[in-house]
């Protein structure tokens, strides 16, 4: 990626730091046409004086899918840990198919592309002593999972939240709301209706009274900032806990854990997630990067709550 900046050129990689790691599997195809039916026998048989067609484009394959981001700049290296080769012949057509699997940050569909395109470019040089008439066509991805866009347009569009920031500083004045509002920029990515956003101080009676007002107006998600340390005013674990009707630890785990990646005081952190009747109630850090990372650690899949709320049981 490149950009100006005050006169500057500058060169940088796509930051996909904020991303979590997901398992990312791609497909992609080209096919090699050759113009003789002789040059698919010679393919079959084993007679390209070159050697074993399929074999060797199959290893420089393998190569070529693992050395993408060698040749193209912006490609992140990564681990690939699947890359399976297949052909199909149909006439004098080769069709080449390529999947690569990886559990990573971002996609690895270049990295198809690119080891189709090297099978297929190697093919062609194997066998053009053989058929000057050897063409390349359709270079291009035929699938591709993993990562949020996958998942973003499952869920419910008619949510909506609430977001309270719990600051003694903040609502004397003293200090400007950042995590509350980092919140808010990220419920809005996921097309979450933002309902009411208030500030209060650190006291249990207040927080307990805003959940249960906001439980009682069925609003989804009551999201709260701050107060998850261990000062003695960090209260709004102890107010929420006896609120809640069922946790849910998985989301305070994967909070945690993406936060410790990235700093190694996350662990200190009490976040506490769970659901009270069909709303969920999150207490997430009060520190801006603290606020935002959490977000990005659960949003969007943390919305596939509200589809399990929805058909669940009532009493």
């Amino acid at each position: 990626m490149m950009k100006l900046i005050n006169g500057k050129l500058i060169i940088r990689m796509i930051d996909i730091t904020h991303k979590s790691t997901t398992l990312r599997t791609a497909t992609a195809q080209a096919v090699v046409k050759v113009s003789k039916q002789e040059t698919i026998d010679a393919i079959n048989n084993g007679n390209v004086p070159k050697g074993d067609v399929f074999a060797m484009c199959r290893a420089v394959g393998l190569l070529g899918v693992k050395n993408t981001p060698l040749i193209l700049a912006d490609c992140h290296p990564m681990p690939i840990e699947f890359t399976g080769i297949e052909y199909e012949i149909d006439g004098l057509e080769i069709t080449i198919k390529v999947t690569v699997k990886t559990i990573y940050k971002t996609g690895v569909e270049v990295e198809a592309m690119h080891g189709a395109s090297v099978v297929a470019l190697n093919m062609y040089d194997m066998l053009k002593p053989i058929d000057k008439g050897v063409e390349i066509h359709n270079i291009k991805l035929l699938s591709k999972k993993g990562g949020k866009s996958d998942f973003i347009d499952r869920f419910r569009k008619d949510l909506k939240a609430a977001v309270v920031v719990c600051s003694d500083t903040i609502s004397a004045g003293q200090k400007e709301d950042k995590a509350g509002k980092a919140i808010i920029k990220k419920l809005e990515e996921c097309e979450v209706e933002i309902m009411d956003y208030v500030i209060i101080p650190d006291e249990i009676d207040e927080i307990q009274a805003k959940a249960n007002s906001y439980v009682e107006q069925g609003v989804n998600m009551v999201i709260f900032t701050g107060g998850t340390g261990l000062s003695s005013r960090d209260v709004t674990p102890e107010a929420l806990k006896p609120l809640i009707d069922r946790e849910i630890p998985g989301i305070e785990e994967a909070i945690r854990s993406y936060g410790q990646n990235r700093t190694p005081y996350s662990m200190l952190s009490r976040s506490v997630v769970g659901v009270k009747g069909d709303s969920l109630l999150l207490a997430l850090p009060g520190s801006t990067n603290g606020a935002r990372e959490s977000m990005d650690a659960i949003f969007p899949a943390i919305l596939h709550v509200f589809s399990i709320l929805k058909n669940a049981p009532h009493n």
